[in-house]
């Protein structure tokens, strides 16, 4: 995977960083040499040279404290990437307790809201242009029964991403919502132990785990990359291609 330049100049924002797709991008571009400022709900061992923090992205408060950090740090932020994100809760609409919706979304809209905007303030501040790249879903594109919250977040999304990239394009923003095909993490793990009554497409995972038909971490930041860098499509929500 040669077709990148040399990134060893930016500054990168990783945030669910501790496990899962998160750390497999922290991994796959700190070995580009990039920068990295991380952040995760619990404490997690960063590589040599990151700088990690403890962030609840759900708090407006504690992600511009981050930013300003890096800032500090680094000197500035060249690419953001809202990873953070929950499955749960999963079940049918009419069972779902309010309060478990409103802690959903908190974190999987309201958490990729407080980076967009802490990272679009600082491109404010600064000459030059950033990427933001927002983690989005197929489910933000199409319902499944039992992932009420997780497709209206990631449908949220979508639309914040799109609306950012219109208010922010004179400022040098590009912004992407990026659709990363499926990754065989932990929270698919969660997925696949989910019983049919509430979540009926589960054995559509099953499936996929029977075939290891996923993407790997790797695959999606390079992609990442090149959705930053090279391509750099006209369209604001992408999704990867199948891993070949």
């Amino acid at each position: 995977m040669t077709d990148l330049p040399d990134l060893s100049s930016k500054v990168a924002v990783i945030t669910g960083a501790s496990r899962g797709l998160g750390a497999g991008v922290a991994e796959a571009w700190g070995a580009r040499g990039i920068q990295l400022a991380l952040c995760a709900r619990s404490s997690f061992a960063a590589p040599a040279g990151a700088y990690a923090a403890q962030v609840d992205v759900a708090s407006a408060a504690a992600v511009a404290e981050f930013a300003q950090a890096t800032v500090e740090r680094f000197g500035r932020i060249d690419l953001w990437l809202n990873n953070a994100g929950v499955l749960e809760p999963v079940g049918f609409v009419h069972d779902l307790g309010s309060e478990a919706v409103r802690q959903h979304l908190a974190i999987n809209a309201l958490g990729a809201f407080h980076g967009t905007q802490a990272f679009v303030r600082h491109l404010r501040q600064r000459e030059g242009e950033g990427v933001l790249l927002n983690v989005s879903s197929g489910a933000a594109l199409s319902g499944y029964a039992g992932w009420g919250p997780y497709c209206m977040g990631k449908a949220a999304l979508d639309r914040l991403t799109e609306c950012v990239q219109l208010e922010e394009a004179a400022h040098g923003l590009l912004a992407y919502a990026v659709a990363p095909g499926v990754i065989d993490t932990a929270m698919q793990a969660t997925i696949r132990g989910c019983s049919p009554e509430v979540f009926p497409a589960v054995a559509k995972f099953h499936d996929l785990k029977a075939r290891e038909a996923f993407n790997s971490p790797g695959y999606v930041a390079h992609e990442l990359l090149r959705l930053a860098y090279v391509r750099r499509p006209t369209g604001v929500v992408q999704r990867l291609e199948p891993e070949a």
